[in-house]
């Protein structure tokens, strides 16, 4: 049996509703149309739509996979993969969050993040091919000129284009400042790009006539570096400042790659050889550009590992609850059965719930997320919208590399809580396990959002994200000092986040004489910041389903899943932080030369 997938509508409008209680701050940054009763039927449409049209096809686009043409650089998506995206088109899906001056619905950004999940929870691969039209949108609203917007904007907006972000090159990951790509300028305010950009998500496929790739290349008078790098719209077909589409460009897909996981997603290698584009935004500030899309994405990519876990755990706790094996070792469980279901044994159900109370609570911090994306826009007040734009900015980096980083852990007890019947293809839980892995490579990896967290978003900033957070923290356990529900909670974690505050400052104090201290201590400060932000977020969950309406039994679960989390898995910030404290001495004593040795 493969594995399936169910919109997990309950625990979705607890967090818009009753956690967040967004739709009232919704009404106050202007989403007039985004009252409860709207964002409901958008929820249960999307439900209907990713369950019947999407799910079906996940483990077709796994098996059958993309499909090049050498001869004409053309890629064939898998069976099904058209159709399902005309009536995603059709459904008017594509421009959900987009302003409606470009043809899109306005819906606040946090209804976009639910759609992200809903659809890479039914079809990542799938939902790969929609994902960076959004951020192509986000980036030529905000930089580019007046007929770029009219002319490109409305296509990617109604779903008929779709776009791009062209980044990495064959001898360049994420030093972009080492990019070849070059752009010359010719006639009528034009350029002809030429290079080769690799790891190309959608560059080409057959979902859409025209694709909109949005390119980073050097100027002929570009200083050295990243700070030479412009940004260029390249279109597959030449499209004129009137909106004419003309004949197709000199851009091509040289070949797609053969990856481990996410078979039915065309991640491409694209060949420009001098392809007609425009400058977007001013010369050689193309990264500025660039990374309205590039952190759009990375939030993206982190409610893909969100949204694989989910699943993965949907397909662990039917299964646990209907294999049969053995018995409790307390004696029967179900006496009138030959065996017990395995869900009675006591590490079947730490898997569970650790499966359980990563993907509540990262639902909750990337929901939260989203939600400052309105604010930092919206927001009448301007320190309001600075204030929501430093935490969203501070809250990326975790957002992005924990829920994805928890996406391989949730996918691997799924098909460990599966036993050998997981590791076998019909089930569908190694196909979760392949595809989350490239989660936490791609937009930046795990190592690259750490180095931002505690680099740029901390050090450089004097921790103004943490400084923000930790005030939010502090407000609400003042708030609930009297409640009663969270008396087991809130000393752990006031204790946690003086903790987390001093570990902050011993490791910039020893970064100022020794700057590798940074770099070293990285990795383990996001995971501890991740799971001390999900100790805030279990809380604020047991917060609002006490005071909440909601049924007993759902009350009972999200308690008892906040008192696992806070007694097995908030612990590990131990480990994290004694690896810290460590320095960076244990991980330069050994010489280069000397690793093989």
């Amino acid at each position: 049996m493969s594995s399936s997938y169910k919109a997990p509508l309950d625990d979705l409008r607890f967090a818009l509703y009753d956690v967040l209680d967004l739709p009232p701050r919704w009404q106050a940054l202007g989403h007039a149309d985004a009252s409860r009763e709207t964002v409901d039927a958008v929820l249960e449409e999307a439900a209907r739509f990713v369950e019947t049209v999407l799910a079906p096809l996940n483990q077709v686009g796994d098996e059958a996979g993309c499909r090049f043409d050498p001869e004409t650089g053309a890629v064939a998506t898998p069976p099904g993969f058209r159709e399902a995206y005309a009536q995603f088109v059709a459904g008017g899906w594509t421009g959900l969050t987009n302003p409606p001056e470009h043809g899109g619905m306005g819906l606040p950004e946090a209804i976009g993040g639910v759609m992200t999940e809903l659809i890479d929870g039914a079809n990542l691969a799938w939902g790969n091919f929609p994902l960076l039209s959004h951020g192509a949108v986000e980036a030529l609203s905000r930089y580019g000129e007046d007929w770029q917007k009219e002319v490109f904007l409305k296509p990617l907006v109604a779903g008929t284009w779709s776009g791009t972000m062209c980044l990495t090159e064959p001898h360049c990951g994420t030093d972009l400042g080492l990019l070849k790509t070059r752009a010359e300028p010719i006639a009528d305010g034009k350029y002809a790009v030429t290079g080769t950009k690799i790891f190309i998500t959608a560059g080409e496929h057959d979902l859409v006539p025209n694709i909109v790739h949005l390119v980073l290349a050097k100027l002929p008078d570009a200083p050295p570096g990243a700070k030479g790098i412009s940004l260029f719209v390249v279109p597959k077909f030449k499209v004129g400042r009137d909106g004419t589409v003309g004949e197709r460009n000199a851009v091509r897909c040289g070949s797609i790659e053969h990856k481990m996981g996410i078979h039915g997603s065309a991640t491409c290698v694209m060949n420009f050889d001098g392809a007609e584009g425009y400058l977007v935004g001013q010369p050689h500030k193309g990264l500025q550009a660039m990374f309205v899309m590039m952190n759009s994405a990375r939030l993206g990519v982190g409610v893909q590992g969100l949204a694989l876990s989910e699943r993965a755990f949907q397909n662990a706790l039917r299964y646990a609850r209907e294999r049969l094996q053995s018995r409790a070792l307390s004696g029967p469980k179900c006496p009138d059965k030959p065996a017990d279901p395995i869900i009675v044994q006591p590490d079947v159900r730490r898997m569970l719930l650790t499966q359980k109370a990563l993907v509540e609570g990262g639902r909750l911090l990337a929901l939260r997320a989203y939600s400052l994306l309105d604010e930092a826009e919206k927001a009448a007040d301007p320190g309001e919208r600075e204030r929501a734009e430093t935490l969203v900015g501070w809250l990326t980096p975790i957002t992005k590399a924990c829920l994805t980083e928890w996406a391989i852990e949730n996918t691997y007890h799924a098909l460990q809580c599966y036993g050998g019947h997981g590791y076998i293809h019909e089930h569908g839980m190694e196909q979760l396990a392949r595809d989350a892995r490239i989660t936490t490579l791609y937009e930046g990896t795990t190592g690259i959002q750490a180095l931002d967290l505690i680099g740029r978003k901390t050090a450089a900033s004097q921790g103004a994200g943490l400084k923000l957070f930790l005030a939010e923290v502090e407000a609400f356990a003042r708030q609930h000092e009297a409640n009663p529900a969270l008396a087991e909670f809130l000393p752990a974690l006031r204790a946690k986040c003086a903790e987390w505050g001093a570990l902050t400052r011993d490791i910039l104090q020893r970064a100022a004489s020794n700057p590798e201290e940074l770099g070293a201590a990285s990795t383990d400060y996001l995971l501890y910041s991740g799971y001390v932000v999900l100790a805030y977020w279990w809380a604020r969950a047991v917060a609002a389903a006490t005071a909440g309406a909601r049924p007993q039994a759902f009350k009972d679960a999200k308690r008892e899943t906040a008192r696992f989390f806070y007694a097995r898995l908030l612990p590990r910030t131990l480990a994290h932080k004694a690896a810290i404290e460590a320095g960076a001495a244990p991980l330069l004593g050994l010489a280069a030369e000397a690793f093989d040795a």
